[in-house]
């Protein structure tokens, strides 16, 4: 949750492609952390 609040609520680039660009890299960022809290399950026996 630390991370998500260093990316902050608003957008820091003033164009439009930067701004796609920088919501992106965002949407990554949060992919990976999710991924990251997924538990791995692996059959025993």
């Amino acid at each position: 949750m630390h991370c998500v609040k260093r990316l902050g609520q608003s957008l820091m680039a003033r164009d439009f492609d930067r701004q796609v660009a920088e919501i992106h890299i965002r949407i990554a960022v949060l992919n990976r952390y999710t991924a990251l809290g997924i538990p791995v399950t692996e059959p025993v026996g």
